[in-house]
Protein backbone atom coordinates (compact mmCIF):
# COMPACT_ATOMS: atom_id res chain seq x y z
CA UNK A 1 0.00 0.00 0.00
CA UNK A 2 1.18 3.25 -1.00
CA UNK A 3 2.34 5.59 1.88
CA UNK A 4 0.62 9.29 2.28
CA UNK A 5 2.91 10.23 4.53
CA UNK A 6 3.67 13.34 2.64
CA UNK A 7 0.14 14.88 3.09
CA UNK A 8 0.68 14.97 6.49
CA UNK A 9 3.61 17.57 6.00
CA UNK A 10 1.04 19.84 3.64
CA UNK A 11 -0.21 22.91 4.54
CA UNK A 12 -3.82 24.56 3.08
CA UNK A 13 -2.69 27.97 1.83
CA UNK A 14 -5.59 30.69 0.75
CA UNK A 15 -5.89 30.89 -3.22
CA UNK A 16 -6.90 34.71 -3.15
CA UNK A 17 -8.01 37.35 -0.74
CA UNK A 18 -4.95 37.99 0.83
CA UNK A 19 -4.39 40.80 3.60
CA UNK A 20 -0.84 42.25 3.29
CA UNK A 21 1.17 42.67 6.84
CA UNK A 22 4.74 43.72 6.01
CA UNK A 23 7.40 43.40 8.32
CA UNK A 24 9.00 46.44 9.73
CA UNK A 25 12.93 45.14 9.35
CA UNK A 26 12.34 43.56 5.67
CA UNK A 27 12.18 47.54 4.02
CA UNK A 28 14.96 48.20 5.50
CA UNK A 29 17.14 45.06 4.65
CA UNK A 30 15.56 44.75 1.37
CA UNK A 31 13.38 47.54 0.34
CA UNK A 32 12.24 46.25 -3.08
CA UNK A 33 11.04 43.06 -2.09
CA UNK A 34 7.67 43.61 -0.71
CA UNK A 35 6.87 45.56 -3.27
CA UNK A 36 8.20 42.85 -6.20
CA UNK A 37 5.57 40.71 -3.87
CA UNK A 38 2.68 42.90 -4.31
CA UNK A 39 3.49 43.41 -7.68
CA UNK A 40 3.57 39.78 -8.12
CA UNK A 41 0.38 38.70 -6.66
CA UNK A 42 -1.60 41.69 -7.70
CA UNK A 43 0.05 42.25 -11.57
CA UNK A 44 1.06 38.69 -13.13
CA UNK A 45 -1.22 36.73 -11.01
CA UNK A 46 -4.38 38.84 -10.79
CA UNK A 47 -4.56 38.26 -7.22
CA UNK A 48 -6.66 40.69 -4.91
CA UNK A 49 -4.46 41.51 -2.03
CA UNK A 50 -4.98 44.58 0.45
CA UNK A 51 -1.68 46.49 1.53
CA UNK A 52 -3.51 48.42 4.37
CA UNK A 53 -1.35 51.65 5.51
CA UNK A 54 -2.62 51.75 9.20
CA UNK A 55 -1.41 48.10 10.25
CA UNK A 56 1.66 48.32 12.07
CA UNK A 57 4.89 46.40 13.52
CA UNK A 58 3.87 43.14 15.24
CA UNK A 59 6.67 44.29 17.82
CA UNK A 60 7.89 40.71 17.73
CA UNK A 61 11.53 41.81 18.01
CA UNK A 62 10.28 43.28 21.40
CA UNK A 63 8.60 40.40 22.89
CA UNK A 64 11.45 38.10 22.28
CA UNK A 65 13.98 40.80 23.40
CA UNK A 66 11.62 40.65 26.52
CA UNK A 67 10.57 44.01 26.32
CA UNK A 68 7.31 43.71 24.90
CA UNK A 69 4.66 41.88 27.68
CA UNK A 70 2.97 38.81 26.41
CA UNK A 71 -1.05 40.75 26.69
CA UNK A 72 0.78 43.81 24.94
CA UNK A 73 1.85 41.89 22.03
CA UNK A 74 -1.39 39.47 21.61
CA UNK A 75 -3.79 42.91 21.51
CA UNK A 76 -1.13 44.46 19.14
CA UNK A 77 -1.92 41.47 16.96
CA UNK A 78 -5.61 41.31 17.83
CA UNK A 79 -5.77 44.82 16.31
CA UNK A 80 -3.96 43.21 13.03
CA UNK A 81 -6.66 41.18 13.12
CA UNK A 82 -9.59 43.64 13.80
CA UNK A 83 -8.09 45.97 10.72
CA UNK A 84 -8.08 42.68 8.54
CA UNK A 85 -11.53 41.99 9.44
CA UNK A 86 -12.65 45.55 8.81
CA UNK A 87 -11.37 45.78 5.32
CA UNK A 88 -13.33 41.83 5.04
CA UNK A 89 -10.16 39.95 4.29
CA UNK A 90 -10.15 36.65 6.29
CA UNK A 91 -6.44 35.45 4.74
CA UNK A 92 -3.30 36.35 6.00
CA UNK A 93 -0.17 36.71 3.71
CA UNK A 94 2.50 37.77 6.07
CA UNK A 95 5.74 39.07 5.12
CA UNK A 96 7.95 38.38 8.24
CA UNK A 97 8.65 35.09 9.48
CA UNK A 98 8.93 36.19 13.11
CA UNK A 99 5.46 37.92 12.83
CA UNK A 100 4.11 34.36 11.16
CA UNK A 101 5.64 32.93 14.35
CA UNK A 102 4.22 35.28 16.37
CA UNK A 103 0.08 35.37 15.06
CA UNK A 104 0.65 31.29 14.79
CA UNK A 105 2.03 31.59 18.71
CA UNK A 106 -0.78 33.72 19.34
CA UNK A 107 -3.96 31.67 18.05
CA UNK A 108 -2.36 28.69 19.47
CA UNK A 109 -2.73 29.83 22.74
CA UNK A 110 -5.94 31.39 22.50
CA UNK A 111 -7.12 28.08 21.40
CA UNK A 112 -5.44 25.96 24.72
CA UNK A 113 -6.57 29.37 27.26
CA UNK A 114 -9.48 31.26 25.32
CA UNK A 115 -9.76 32.93 29.03
CA UNK A 116 -6.82 35.11 27.47
CA UNK A 117 -8.50 35.53 24.21
CA UNK A 118 -11.15 37.15 26.32
CA UNK A 119 -9.17 39.66 28.38
CA UNK A 120 -7.08 40.63 25.00
CA UNK A 121 -10.67 41.05 23.43
CA UNK A 122 -11.44 43.76 26.35
CA UNK A 123 -7.72 45.53 25.93
CA UNK A 124 -8.57 46.39 22.72
CA UNK A 125 -11.84 47.10 22.66
CA UNK A 126 -10.59 50.00 25.80
CA UNK A 127 -7.84 50.92 23.52
CA UNK A 128 -8.99 50.85 20.32
CA UNK A 129 -13.20 50.46 20.30
CA UNK A 130 -12.19 47.46 17.88
CA UNK A 131 -13.15 43.91 17.61
CA UNK A 132 -11.73 41.25 15.27
CA UNK A 133 -12.90 37.71 13.66
CA UNK A 134 -9.66 35.70 14.15
CA UNK A 135 -8.41 34.71 10.76
CA UNK A 136 -9.54 31.75 8.80
CA UNK A 137 -5.93 31.19 7.22
CA UNK A 138 -2.60 32.42 7.95
CA UNK A 139 0.18 31.98 5.84
CA UNK A 140 3.52 33.25 5.22
CA UNK A 141 4.24 35.25 2.14
CA UNK A 142 6.64 32.42 0.94
CA UNK A 143 3.94 29.81 1.20
CA UNK A 144 1.65 31.95 -1.13
CA UNK A 145 4.99 31.95 -4.04
CA UNK A 146 5.52 28.86 -3.35
CA UNK A 147 1.31 28.32 -4.11
CA UNK A 148 1.68 29.99 -7.24
CA UNK A 149 5.27 28.93 -8.22
CA UNK A 150 3.71 27.17 -11.46
CA UNK A 151 2.27 29.82 -12.86
CA UNK A 152 5.18 31.86 -11.96
CA UNK A 153 6.59 29.50 -13.95
CA UNK A 154 4.74 29.75 -17.11
CA UNK A 155 5.34 33.72 -16.73
CA UNK A 156 9.00 33.14 -16.66
CA UNK A 157 11.55 35.29 -18.64
CA UNK A 158 14.60 33.26 -16.95
CA UNK A 159 15.34 29.89 -15.53
CA UNK A 160 17.36 29.36 -12.65
CA UNK A 161 19.80 27.77 -15.41
CA UNK A 162 23.05 28.66 -16.18
CA UNK A 163 22.48 30.26 -20.55
CA UNK A 164 26.30 29.14 -20.96
CA UNK A 165 26.02 25.42 -20.29
CA UNK A 166 22.47 24.77 -19.72
CA UNK A 167 22.74 23.42 -16.65
CA UNK A 168 20.52 23.96 -13.62
CA UNK A 169 21.92 26.28 -11.43
CA UNK A 170 22.90 25.51 -7.96
CA UNK A 171 20.50 27.00 -4.73
CA UNK A 172 21.05 26.77 -1.08
CA UNK A 173 17.60 27.03 0.61
CA UNK A 174 17.55 28.45 3.99
CA UNK A 175 14.77 28.74 6.54
CA UNK A 176 13.84 30.71 9.13
CA UNK A 177 13.72 29.40 12.76
CA UNK A 178 10.54 30.81 13.31
CA UNK A 179 8.81 29.31 10.35
CA UNK A 180 8.61 25.51 10.91
CA UNK A 181 10.48 25.15 13.87
CA UNK A 182 8.35 26.87 16.55
CA UNK A 183 4.87 25.07 14.66
CA UNK A 184 6.29 22.35 12.57
CA UNK A 185 2.59 21.64 11.16
CA UNK A 186 2.43 25.86 10.30
CA UNK A 187 5.28 25.19 7.88
CA UNK A 188 5.08 23.30 4.10
CA UNK A 189 7.03 20.23 4.10
CA UNK A 190 7.40 20.76 8.59
CA UNK A 191 10.59 21.33 10.55
CA UNK A 192 12.51 18.24 8.74
CA UNK A 193 11.79 18.49 5.40
CA UNK A 194 10.53 21.85 4.44
CA UNK A 195 9.90 22.41 0.88
CA UNK A 196 9.03 25.85 0.99
CA UNK A 197 12.09 27.52 -1.14
CA UNK A 198 12.99 23.96 -2.34
CA UNK A 199 10.01 23.97 -4.38
CA UNK A 200 10.46 27.56 -5.92
CA UNK A 201 13.80 26.30 -6.83
CA UNK A 202 13.01 22.89 -8.37
CA UNK A 203 9.69 24.55 -10.50
CA UNK A 204 12.20 27.24 -11.79
CA UNK A 205 14.85 24.84 -12.94
CA UNK A 206 17.32 24.89 -10.45
CA UNK A 207 19.23 22.32 -8.33
CA UNK A 208 18.52 22.49 -4.53
CA UNK A 209 22.09 21.78 -3.05
CA UNK A 210 21.67 19.35 0.07
CA UNK A 211 24.65 20.12 2.73
CA UNK A 212 25.59 18.74 6.09
CA UNK A 213 24.28 22.15 7.93
CA UNK A 214 21.14 22.75 5.19
CA UNK A 215 19.02 23.13 8.65
CA UNK A 216 21.59 24.80 10.94
CA UNK A 217 20.39 28.58 12.02
CA UNK A 218 21.82 31.28 10.68
CA UNK A 219 22.72 32.86 14.07
CA UNK A 220 20.72 35.92 13.72
CA UNK A 221 18.49 34.87 16.85
CA UNK A 222 17.66 38.66 18.70
CA UNK A 223 19.40 38.44 21.75
CA UNK A 224 22.03 37.59 19.84
CA UNK A 225 22.58 40.18 17.91
CA UNK A 226 20.76 43.35 19.95
CA UNK A 227 23.69 42.73 22.37
CA UNK A 228 26.45 43.83 20.54
CA UNK A 229 29.17 41.65 22.91
CA UNK A 230 27.15 38.40 21.53
CA UNK A 231 27.74 39.17 17.85
CA UNK A 232 30.81 36.80 17.14
CA UNK A 233 28.08 33.90 18.45
CA UNK A 234 25.78 34.90 15.69
CA UNK A 235 28.90 35.17 12.56
CA UNK A 236 29.95 31.88 14.19
CA UNK A 237 26.68 30.30 13.35
CA UNK A 238 26.58 31.73 9.72
CA UNK A 239 30.39 30.49 9.55
CA UNK A 240 29.60 27.13 10.02
CA UNK A 241 26.81 27.42 7.15
CA UNK A 242 29.08 28.72 4.96
CA UNK A 243 32.08 26.47 5.69
CA UNK A 244 29.83 23.31 4.96
CA UNK A 245 27.86 24.49 1.70
CA UNK A 246 31.03 25.84 0.31
CA UNK A 247 32.34 22.54 -1.49
CA UNK A 248 29.11 22.01 -3.17
CA UNK A 249 29.44 25.19 -4.97
CA UNK A 250 26.17 26.64 -4.59
CA UNK A 251 25.24 29.44 -7.11
CA UNK A 252 22.84 31.30 -4.91
CA UNK A 253 21.06 31.42 -1.28
CA UNK A 254 17.63 32.00 -1.08
CA UNK A 255 16.26 32.61 2.41
CA UNK A 256 12.70 33.49 3.57
CA UNK A 257 13.61 35.08 6.70
CA UNK A 258 14.60 38.68 6.44
CA UNK A 259 16.98 38.46 9.13
CA UNK A 260 18.51 35.31 8.29
CA UNK A 261 18.63 36.91 3.92
CA UNK A 262 20.81 39.88 5.63
CA UNK A 263 22.78 38.04 7.79
CA UNK A 264 23.74 35.40 5.65
CA UNK A 265 24.75 38.17 3.00
CA UNK A 266 26.24 40.84 5.10
CA UNK A 267 28.65 38.82 7.62
CA UNK A 268 30.22 37.15 4.18
CA UNK A 269 31.63 40.80 4.03
CA UNK A 270 32.63 40.69 8.39
CA UNK A 271 33.75 36.88 7.78
CA UNK A 272 36.03 38.69 4.59
CA UNK A 273 36.93 41.56 6.90
CA UNK A 274 37.63 39.46 9.96
CA UNK A 275 38.96 35.74 8.95
CA UNK A 276 40.61 36.70 5.39
CA UNK A 277 37.80 34.30 3.37
CA UNK A 278 35.86 34.71 0.64
CA UNK A 279 33.07 31.87 -0.52
CA UNK A 280 31.93 31.27 -3.40
CA UNK A 281 33.29 31.05 -7.08
CA UNK A 282 36.33 33.09 -7.60
CA UNK A 283 36.08 34.91 -3.80
CA UNK A 284 33.04 37.12 -5.21
CA UNK A 285 30.96 35.36 -2.44
CA UNK A 286 27.39 33.73 -2.33
CA UNK A 287 24.94 36.21 -3.68
CA UNK A 288 22.04 35.65 -1.28
CA UNK A 289 18.58 36.91 -2.46
CA UNK A 290 15.31 36.43 -0.40
CA UNK A 291 12.00 34.39 -2.28
CA UNK A 292 10.58 37.60 -3.63
CA UNK A 293 13.45 38.75 -5.63
CA UNK A 294 14.59 35.20 -6.91
CA UNK A 295 10.46 35.42 -8.56
CA UNK A 296 11.25 38.16 -9.61
CA UNK A 297 14.66 37.81 -11.35
CA UNK A 298 12.56 34.54 -12.63
CA UNK A 299 9.67 37.18 -14.03
CA UNK A 300 12.02 39.53 -15.85
CA UNK A 301 11.97 42.35 -13.48
CA UNK A 302 15.11 44.84 -13.39
CA UNK A 303 17.62 43.61 -10.84
CA UNK A 304 17.82 47.01 -9.70
CA UNK A 305 14.35 47.98 -8.99
CA UNK A 306 14.53 44.81 -7.04
CA UNK A 307 17.39 46.37 -4.66
CA UNK A 308 19.99 43.87 -5.48
CA UNK A 309 22.20 46.59 -5.43
CA UNK A 310 21.62 46.74 -1.90
CA UNK A 311 23.31 43.27 -1.27
CA UNK A 312 26.91 43.38 0.06
CA UNK A 313 27.85 40.32 -2.05
CA UNK A 314 27.84 41.36 -5.37
CA UNK A 315 24.95 39.64 -7.36
CA UNK A 316 25.97 40.19 -11.14
CA UNK A 317 27.56 36.75 -11.09
CA UNK A 318 24.06 35.10 -10.79
CA UNK A 319 22.52 37.33 -13.38
CA UNK A 320 25.37 36.87 -16.11
CA UNK A 321 24.72 32.67 -15.45
CA UNK A 322 20.64 33.07 -15.90
CA UNK A 323 21.51 35.22 -19.01
CA UNK A 324 19.65 38.38 -16.92
CA UNK A 325 19.76 41.77 -19.16
CA UNK A 326 20.69 45.01 -17.12
CA UNK A 327 22.14 48.01 -17.02
CA UNK A 328 25.61 48.07 -15.24
CA UNK A 329 25.69 51.80 -15.26
CA UNK A 330 22.40 52.14 -13.87
CA UNK A 331 23.38 49.80 -10.75
CA UNK A 332 23.69 52.35 -8.21
CA UNK A 333 21.27 55.41 -9.45
CA UNK A 334 18.05 56.44 -8.45
CA UNK A 335 15.65 57.46 -11.19
CA UNK A 336 16.57 61.11 -10.72
CA UNK A 337 20.69 59.74 -11.62
CA UNK A 338 21.45 60.63 -8.15
CA UNK A 339 24.13 57.94 -7.26
CA UNK A 340 23.43 56.66 -3.97
CA UNK A 341 27.15 54.74 -3.35
CA UNK A 342 27.88 51.19 -3.11
CA UNK A 343 28.48 48.93 -0.51
CA UNK A 344 32.14 47.34 0.32
CA UNK A 345 32.65 44.36 -1.36
CA UNK A 346 31.94 41.21 0.28
CA UNK A 347 35.80 39.95 -0.72
CA UNK A 348 38.98 39.81 0.44
CA UNK A 349 41.52 42.46 -0.53
CA UNK A 350 44.14 40.15 -2.31
CA UNK A 351 46.24 43.52 -2.88
CA UNK A 352 46.61 44.27 0.54
CA UNK A 353 49.94 44.17 2.57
Amino acid sequence: MKRNSWQEYQKEVADDRYYYLRSCIRQNFFPGSEKAFVRILRQELGRDLFDDPVHTSCTGIGYHSDIVPLETIMTVVARQFALASEAGYENLAVSCITSFGIYTEILETWQEFPELEAKVREHLFRATGREFRKPKNVSHASDIIFHHREAIRQRAAYLLVNRRTGEPLRGVEHIGCHYAKIFPKEGIGGVEFPYVLAGMIEAWGGQVVDYPERRHCCGFGFRNYIVQANRGYSVANSQKKFESMAPYKPDFIVANCPGCAMFLDRWQYTIAEIEGTTYGEEGKGIPVLTYEELAGLVLGYDPWELGLQMHQVDVEPLLNKMGVEYDPAAKYLLPNGKYIGRPEPAMVNLGAD
